[in-house]
């Protein structure tokens, strides 16, 4: 097949005029830097090139290369299946697509769950193989050393806390943390853990939006919600479920905004159709010999 055309200019959406100031390459310094400024991070999941050049066009400052992957893309039950070289090959092709946003990688199950040494050989290879701008873990105080492992390795790091979806087995499933006084006094404990370690921003997942509000506010660090309500720094959600693209049950809190399902079924069947019926290809799609062949031309070969 072709290779992708060149991108266009960063806008993505029509030539710059010299007017125009060249939107900014978004970094981990820069996001952290929005704690207070009122400016909503933007940010959302992808996991091949197209995505990642559509969302760079819409404007959003963060793209997450998940492990959601596993169930999006990949069709398994859960994040725990994806593997470390797919996650290199996803965010490899993120990068190709993506100019603008901060590419964060997630840490795959198991990439992180191990050395301290074997945990900076994971990440580094996101970054150096993958592209990864940035990498994001699960875990508040029980994963606060290997943040600051990787920051002093110069690897900028995400945090994660409240409903963790590689922790499913130890904690009986997903469900939503910080529904009791003491439970949001523990996220509050972690998020504080990952901001002392130094992750430069933290997502808060699955959690009461009174409870991840507070939070917000005692951070000193952003705050990216996803199940979290609208007091948080940001927002982030799969990519398949905005664009309606996702099978199954969703979350509660995934808001669909268009139904591309729907829209490749119905393209699909016209063109099966399509095929059936003699329409496809037409004279217009097919190619055409520069000369007459006779009738026997094919005998000689």
């Amino acid at each position: 097949m072709a290779s992708p055309s060149k991108k266009p200019s960063p806008d993505r959406t029509r030539p710059r005029t010299s007017e125009e100031p060249v939107p900014s390459k978004i970094t981990a310094p820069g996001i952290r830097a929005r704690k207070g400024s009122g400016r909503k991070i933007l940010s959302v999941t992808a996991y091949d090139y197209p995505s990642a050049r559509l969302v760079d066009e819409a404007g959003f400052d963060v793209i997450l290369v998940g492990d959601s992957m596993a169930n999006v893309v990949l069709g398994h039950a859960s994040t725990l299946k994806i593997t470390l070289p797919q996650m290199i090959s996803a965010t490899r092709a993120v990068k190709r697509g993506a100019d603008r946003p901060l590419v964060v990688a997630d840490m795959p199950f198991g990439s992180y769950h191990v050395s301290r040494s074997d945990t900076l050989r994971n990440a580094l290879r996101l970054v150096r193989e993958g592209g990864a701008e940035a990498v994001k873990l699960e875990g508040g105080r029980s994963r606060a050393d290997m943040v600051a492992a990787l920051v002093q390795a110069d690897i900028p790091v995400m945090g994660h806390v409240g409903l963790l979806p590689q922790s499913i087995h130890t904690r009986g499933g997903y469900k939503v943390r910080g529904r009791t006084m003491e439970d949001a006094r523990e996220l509050l404990a972690d998020a504080r853990s990952l901001e002392a370690a130094g992750a430069f921003a933290v997502v808060l997942e699955g959690v009461p939006a009174a409870v991840a509000e507070r939070i917000s506010q005692r951070l000193k660090i952003p705050t990216i919600g996803i199940g979290a309500g609208a007091g948080c720094d940001g927002q982030i959600l799969v990519l398949h479920d905005v664009i309606g693209l996702s099978f199954g049950p969703t979350p509660r809190f995934a808001r669909r905004y268009a139904n591309v399902a729907e829209v490749m079924r119905e393209a699909l069947q016209r063109f099966a159709e399509d095929i059936r019926k003699g329409r496809f290809p037409a004279e217009s799609e097919t190619y055409q010999v520069e000369e007459a062949l006779p009738a026997d031309w094919d005998r000689s070969a």
